[in-house]
Formats: structure tokens, sequence, C-alpha cells
């Protein structure tokens, strides 16, 4: 048997569908051979606090073993992943194909689609990961000043701390009427030469995303600035429904599925008319490129989205190799500290954002590869939003080392949340944003 393995990991797929996947008793068994296996390792104890939570559960046991953890209490390891996958592409030696075949993070999606079929997930945690409903009434005129008002209310957070467990310190996002759809209404994509450069053919259908549709639609409309400033012709998806990644993270397989049967159709045909498709979100493009591939396997239409959806600063790379990219600069960037998300580092693309911010004249990129803590609800919820905001602390620790002129992170949840901890000398940004000015467009 090896100790470790140098191979590159594999994936297997979810299997979700099997009715295996969803007996307790055979989750049990798996749950307690992978804690066993991490318990002998530890090399994750600094990652997320899923397994500080389970070395303690071991330490504090009867035999100092997994077999004397209370099977109940597994729980409150499941808890605490909120599957930034860090941990299966960065730590973990024991990944496929080593034989133990350890994959921690589906390992805990697996239990929680289990308790989310068992009726155990918790209403609120329901409600804060249903994004379609909180874009569709949060961006309504007049509702969306309401809402942001509310959050800034001392009084009505403590109420929607007791009613929807957000915690009253918590950081929350504001909501717009004028959503980037509603502002990209009527605008023509640019025309020109198509030019094809690697994998890319040359014009993108944005796909928003809630997030970005809803809460920064700025951050969409710079991405469209700025690939068209570098002749690539930009549109939006005719409509979308939420990607799936935050329902995905409760466990909610099924509503996951919803919404592949209504993005999937409509991107594959933006594809087969030559578009490729980008997202301003890491987790909405890593959705796409990795989870639903491993829970359709076979599906010909995934496995085409998977092929032809990009990072935005992957794209513009591909394009730089290929002597496309504009690099006309016109303003400095100083000192940039640039976190780098969880979920876009697992898409292994390498550090596009820094290769082309460096591109800048006059800048320095400072890379920050430690969790923001956020990851969605779990940065915002009562429940862990201080083990959040825990984590977050060596990310903050490193930006202020850096005396950098801006943060930056490709999520804007995290570069928010980290943000918070600071005194900056410019607010936190978004590195399209930050291109965008470099580009005095």
């Amino acid at each position: 048997m090896r100790e470790g393995s140098l191979e590159a990991p594999t994936r297997h797929p979810l299997g979700w569908q099997d009715a295996e996947f969803y007996r307790e008793e055979a989750l049990l068994g798996e749950l307690a051979r992978v804690f066993d296996i991490c318990h002998g390792c530890r090399r994750c104890v600094a990652l997320c606090d899923a397994f500080p939570t389970l070395f303690d559960l071991v330490d504090g046991s009867s035999t100092m073993e997994v077999d004397g953890v209370a099977r109940e209490e597994y729980r409150k390891v499941v808890d605490q992943c909120f599957l930034c996958d860090l941990c299966y592409q960065t730590k973990c030696p024991y990944v496929p194909p080593h034989e133990w075949n350890v994959d921690f993070p589906h390992l805990m999606l697996r239990a929680k689609a289990v308790q989310f079929k068992k009726g155990e997930r918790k209403l609120s945690h329901k409600l804060l990961s249903n994004t379609g409903i909180q874009g569709k009434i949060g961006s309504l005129p007049v509702v969306a000043n309401i809402i942001n008002a509310a959050n800034g209310n001392a009084a009505m957070r403590k109420v929607l701390e007791k009613t929807l467990d957000l915690d009253h310190r918590a950081h929350l996002p504001e909501f717009h009427s004028d959503t980037l759809r509603r502002r990209d209404r009527g605008r023509i994509p640019a025309t020109g030469t198509i030019q094809a450069a690697g994998p890319t053919r040359g014009k993108v259908a944005l796909f928003a995303t809630c997030y970005c549709n809803v809460n920064t639609p700025d951050i969409g409309q710079d991405l469209i600035k700025v690939f068209e400033h570098n002749g690539i012709p930009v549109r939006l998806t005719e409509r979308e429904e939420c990607c799936g990644m935050p329902k995905f993270e409760q466990g909610d397989l099924d509503t996951v599925d919803k919404y592949r049967r209504s993005n999937i159709p409509q991107l594959v045909q933006l594809i087969d008319q030559g578009w490729d498709l980008v997202a301003a979100v890491p987790s909405c493009v890593l959705m796409f490129k990795q989870e639903l591939p491993l829970m359709y396997p076979d599906d010909t239409d995934i496995q085409k989205v998977k092929r032809h959806i990009f990072d935005p600063f992957e794209y513009l790379m591909h394009r730089h190799k290929a002597g496309l990219l504009n690099t006309q600069f016109k303003l400095e960037l100083g000192t940039v500290a640039w976190h780098v998300p969880c979920h876009q580092r697992v898409q292994n693309i390498g550090p596009k954002t820094k290769d082309i911010l460096s591109l800048v004249p006059g800048t320095t990129i400072n890379v920050i590869e430690r969790c923001s803590g956020h990851d969605g609800t779990y940065g915002v919820r009562a429940g862990t939003y201080e083990k959040s905001q825990k984590i977050a602390r060596a990310a903050i620790s490193r930006v202020k080392k850096t005396s950098a002129d801006y943060l930056v992170s490709d999520c804007p949840m995290a570069a928010t949340q980290i943000a918070d901890g600071l005194e900056l000398k410019n607010a936190e940004t978004n590195p399209l944003t930050l291109l965008r000015k470099a580009y005095g467009i």
C-alpha cells in the first residue's frame, strides 16, 4: 500500500441518482472510514473548521480514535464543510487514483443530501440558498431600497437573526432594482472581425449570475467593457436560472437538476451559434466546469458546456497568448493585493488574474491564497458567522502586510468579507473593475 500519491487527482462521478447514495447506514460507514484516514493524517487542519471539529471529537473520545465518536456527532463535521474543494485539490494525498479513494468534499455533499432528503436542513438555510426568489423580490423598485435600509438597521437585523438565522453583524449585499439585465437592455454587441485564439472563438455570452445581475451589476458592465475593448463581442444569455451552487451546497440536488434543465439547453444553443460562455463569479463557472459534469457524466450537452465556459481572466489569457490582447494601458495600479477565491483555485487554471493584471505597467500583484471564510451563506449565518470571521483572519493579516493600494478578489463576497477587517486606501473591488480602470475606459 502506498503512502500518499504523486499522481494527478481524478474525480469519480457523484452517483447521486443511485439509491445507495442515500442509504444512511452506507453513508455512516463511509464517513467512519474516511474520518479514520483523516484522523491519521491531519494535513488539512489549517483549512475549514470541519477538520478541527473532527479532530476535537476524536481527541475528546474515550478511545481517542474514530470508533469512540458517536455517529450522531458526525453531523458536526458535515455542517462545517462548505465544499470549497481545497482539501481535495491541494492537501489530501489519498484522493483517487490512490486506493484509499478519499473525496472528502463529495462525501460531505452526500451527507448533506441525505440530511436534505430527511428534511433535516433548516428552512432558513433553504430560503437563504434560493437566490432566484431573493433576486426577483430584491430587484423590485422600492423593495430594493426597503431591503437595503433594513439591512442597515440594528433592530431589523436582530429580527432577521431570529427569523432567517442571519447574524446581525454580518455584512449583507445590497440589492439593485437597476439590474445588469435592465442596464443591458437594448445594447447591441460590438461588431468586427471575430478571431479565434486557442480554445476561444472570439465572442462570448455572459451568464450574468444571480449575484452580478442583482447585487453587483457594475461588475457585469465592467466585464462587457473590458472584453469589447479587446475586440470580443459580448451578449447576455437570453435568460438564466441560478447556476445551482447555493442549492448544491445545501444538498438539494433535485433543485440543482431543475436549474440544469432550464440552463443547459439555452447555453448549448448559444455554443452551437458560435458563442463561448463566461461568468464573473468563480462558483458559477466551477458549477458548470466540474460539479454538473460529475453529476451527469454521460450528458453530452453538459460536457459541451464544460468545454466552452471560461473564467474571464482565463479567457483573456488565451487571447494574450495569441497576441490579441490590448496591452495599451493608460493608468498604473500600484500595489494590488489579489485574493484568490477557493472556487477559482480548484478550476486548475493557474493565476490568470494575476498574469493579466501584471501586464499593467507600474503594477505589483501580491497573491493572497487563504480562504476568506465566506462561502455564500456560511459567512452570514448566525451559527457560523464567528467561525467564518476566524477563518478570514489569515487572509486579512496577509493583506495588511502588503500595504496595498487595492484589494481585489474575483469573488465579490470574499472581497467584502476580507475588507470588513481592514482600513483600505481604496474600497475593495473586482479585478475586472481594476482592469477597466487601467484601460481608462
